[in-house]
């Protein structure tokens, strides 16, 4: 969209608050949905409490490591920050309250006789369809259990197998450290040195992203005697997107097994796991999917067995076809509901809608941070290209500018500021950048004019 040729048609300042409300009120599709309405907003006041109770010395500066809205009451925040920990939804408490009280009312026999139609002992069958949809598979390759790492490990144990000449993992360099880790646990039960079984794949000098072609390129060198190939499906840091197909198609022709780790990239982009023939992925459901802290994320154990003979108690493990036949023990009541209460949401509409909605968003938060002059005191280090990234900036922060009142969310100069489509708007994206041009711009005053 070009957004100078619409602000300019209604006689409209690109950066105005009326041109932000135009957007809102005429270019939002997704607006008669009013799904921003589903959710629990922060207050002002209460970030900005948060805030002085974050503040802190160190190193001889002080930090304060929230945005800081001002103290204006009431009024929800601008909540840029989805990529870390998604909104509450409003039904989630609802749901939460209806499991206890299923849990005090009818005690073990919720297992099989729910008031709400929600069998624990099946509780995972409503987020599992949902989840399905979003991540692009069938529901029968989608397994809703454990905790992101745990789930990487799980995979791991089926998926990596090692020889004496295939045993090396691909990997993005500063993917997550908790991925390394889990990557290099692996590495090491096999009795492998990390240094030698993990390759990771470096942005070239001067750079920030991975170009495609030297992934491939380095896929296609070490690929006979590689046994995974295991990505990001969004950067955390940068928030470059990878190409999903493409790296498959690689490993693939390597004879190596490709996965995905796709924390940041469920519901945040479209997803097509069964199109593109991935052969693992794993996510948490606490940023984009609003499922909240800890959220539960997707081996085989008992849970993994049929269904009609679980309970035979005969030691003979009969596994579910697909996904579901890795599951482990019986998943948390609490945190599935909680997933399901922002399924719901996501149900009202498609990732197809979101992510056409969440383009137009970035596209307008990018065009705002680039008006703020030739020098200002940051760099954008996300792709530029739409189809290279998410919803999230990364904003690269000159050495200095930070100093004062302003601390990246990825120490030690890095902001990213996320719009997240579900509930995020075209003024929320505006006075985020008023904030952020009024905040360098008080640093350079008080950088020119230490005693004041």
């Amino acid at each position: 969209m070009d957004f100078n040729a619409l602000a300019a048609s209604q006689g409209l300042s690109l950066d105005s608050k009326a041109f932000a409300e135009y957007l809102d009120e005429n270019v939002d599709e997704l607006r008669h949905l009013d799904l921003r309405s589903e959710f629990e907003f922060p207050t002002k006041r209460s970030i900005h409490n948060t805030a002085k109770n974050m503040t802190k010395e160190l190193d001889g500066r002080l930090i304060t490591e929230a945005a800081a809205f001002g103290e204006a009451g009431d009024q929800h925040c601008v909540y840029m920050i989805g990529n870390s920990l998604g909104l509450q939804p409003k039904n989630t408490r609802k749901l939460l309250n209806e499991e206890l009280d299923a849990w005090a009312e009818r005690g073990v026999n919720a297992h099989f006789d729910h008031p709400h139609g929600r069998p624990w002992v099946s509780i995972d069958d409503t987020v599992t369809e949902e989840s399905a949809k979003i991540v692009g598979a069938k529901t029968s390759e989608v397994a809703i259990m454990n905790s992101l790492t745990a789930n990487l490990h799980f995979m791991m144990v089926s998926f990596y197998r090692p020889t004496a000449t295939r045993f090396k993992i691909i990997m993005e360099a500063k993917a997550f450290p908790s991925d390394y880790f889990a990557f290099s646990s692996q590495v090491q039960f096999h009795g492998l040195d990390p240094k030698d079984a993990i390759i990771e794949v470096h942005p070239r000098d001067g750079e920030f992203t991975l170009r495609t072609e030297d992934i491939l390129e380095i896929i296609e060198r070490e690929g006979d005697s590689t046994a995974l190939v295991l990505f990001s499906g969004v950067q955390f840091y940068t928030g470059q997107r990878f190409d999903f197909k493409r790296i498959t198609d690689a490993g693939h022709a390597k004879g190596a097994v490709v996965g995905f780790d796709l924390a940041h990239a469920v519901g945040n982009v479209e997803l097509e796991l069964h199109e593109w023939n991935v052969d693992f992925a794993c996510w948490c459901t606490y940023k984009y999917l609003n499922a909240g802290p800890g959220g539960i994320g997707t081996f085989s154990g008992w849970w993994g067995s049929d269904p009609s003979s679980k309970f035979a108690m005969d030691n003979v493990f009969r596994a579910v076809p697909g996904a579901l036949g890795y599951r482990l023990s019986n998943p948390s009541v609490v945190s599935t509901v909680s997933l399901l209460g922002s399924l719901q949401v996501f149900a009202k509409t498609s990732i197809k809608a979101l992510r056409q909605k969440s383009l137009l968003l970035t596209g307008y938060l990018e065009l705002l941070l680039d008006q703020l002059g030739p020098n200002p005191g940051f760099k954008i280090i996300t792709p530029r290209k739409p189809e290279e990234r998410g919803c999230q900036l990364s904003l690269l922060f000159d050495e200095g500018t930070m100093e004062g009142n302003l601390y990246g969310a990825r120490r030690p100069d890095v902001i990213r500021i996320s719009p997240a489509p579900l509930y995020c708007t075209f003024q929320d994206v505006r006075e985020t950048v008023a904030a952020l041009a009024d905040t360098l711009k008080c640093l350079r005053l008080t950088r020119s004019n230490p005693t004041q």
